[in-house]
């Protein structure tokens, strides 16, 4: 498995020693290229998600998708964002505009926050923090007040009842997808994503194998509370078109809408992102002690095993939405309060004892 540090590390020596850098403008010119390269692929994944739901959702509903930009349509999505840019950006007269103009930041804050957090590759993390799992929880928490703050800064009601219920929504899932992941931290003994995917390394070592039943219930949990958490269907109740026209984005145009957009999407790659390093395994190689197997296996590049997973995570949660009709918002938190987080808190005790009693492979 290759180690990206190696060309971190090589990065590092090359602006210090071979440019004679100091430590200021060295981490300045790091940093600068760590950012860079987070938006392009922020950017770059954005743009493949949005294809790829386009025609996932074209094959389940029988059609073709978009075939007319470019073969296969691939250059659709290119146009939209060209149409995007050049839209005109207008300001509702009687909205509150300090909240109107911060909402749609604070929620590309949380998307590219909780987005620097996965685990790529060995050794290549853009944040690794001993603490992860608890900062990810944390900031993707400022994604609520995004949502919040965009339908009560628009002085719309409709805008206000569908923030009302993003909220309500957002902030019940959360207590779901803790626990999930608190499940995952007590069987692998630690909070930091890396560590996670370490603890992941070797023959049948993947989450939802070596924690067996409590580990993929969890698992299952999380995909469910991800998904409510990203406000995708069945659980767009905050975007219902036929009731609230486009919801808590209503008044917004240009890329005042279309950081909303992003964010959905990415957010999306985020939940699955997270879901495939800390119960698939992230970037460590399937593994089942077959020497000969085992060493192919090895072989393929870490940040092609995370992809791969993530993207599997990302064509179920997409399986869902074109397929089960929207819930009701009494339905959506019965099911949050009276089912997944009673359930979560049976998995979580069950997880200790398993740990407990080294019942875990």
């Amino acid at each position: 498995m290759f180690d990206f540090s190696i060309v971190s590390n090589w990065i590092d020596l090359l602006l210090r020693q071979t440019l004679g850098l100091g430590d200021f403008p060295a981490i300045l010119i790091e940093c600068v290229l760590v950012g860079v390269g987070i938006l392009l692929a922020y950017a770059l994944i954005a743009i493949v998600l949005i294809f790829m739901e386009r025609k996932v959702c074209a094959y389940f509903q029988c059609r073709v998708g978009p075939m007319r930009v470019g073969p296969w349509g691939l250059l659709q999505v290119f146009a939209d964002v060209l149409k995007m840019l050049i839209k005109e950006i207008f300001v509702v007269d009687k909205a509150d505009h300090m909240l109107y103009y911060i909402a749609p930041f604070l929620v590309i804050v949380a998307s590219v926050g909780t987005f620097s957090f996965l685990p790529w590759n060995k050794g290549m993390h853009v944040l690794d923090f001993n603490v992860g799992v608890f900062l990810v929880t944390a900031i993707s928490s400022i994604g609520v007040l995004g949502i919040f703050l965009a339908g009560w800064g628009s002085n719309n009601k409709y805008s206000v009842v569908s923030a009302m219920r993003g909220a309500v929504q957002m902030i019940s899932y959360e207590m779901s997808l803790g626990l999930c992941l608190i499940s995952a931290v007590a069987i692998t003994g630690t909070m930091q994503m890396s560590g996670i995917v370490e603890a992941q390394t070797g023959p049948w070592k993947w989450l939802v194998v070596q924690g067996h039943i409590p580990a993929i219930l969890a698992f299952l949990v999380f995909l469910v509370a991800g998904n409510a958490e990203a406000n995708r269907g069945p659980f767009d109740l905050a975007e219902a078109e036929s009731e609230l026209t486009a919801g808590y984005h209503t008044e917004y145009s240009g890329m005042g809408f279309g950081f909303y957009y992003l964010a959905e999407y990415l957010n999306l790659f985020v939940i699955s992102g997270l879901a495939a390093a800390v119960f698939l395994g992230g970037w460590a190689p399937l593994n089942i002690g077959v020497v000969a197997f085992d060493n192919v296996m090895n072989h393929i590049p870490g940040f092609v095993w995370f992809f791969g997973k993530a993207f599997f995570v990302v064509w179920l949660l997409m399986w869902v939405k074109w397929t089960f009709p929207r819930l009701r918002v009494d339905q959506i938190l019965k099911l949050e309060w009276k089912y997944l987080m009673p359930l979560m808190l049976f998995v979580l005790v069950l997880t200790t004892v398993c740990v407990a009693l080294d019942w875990t492979l």
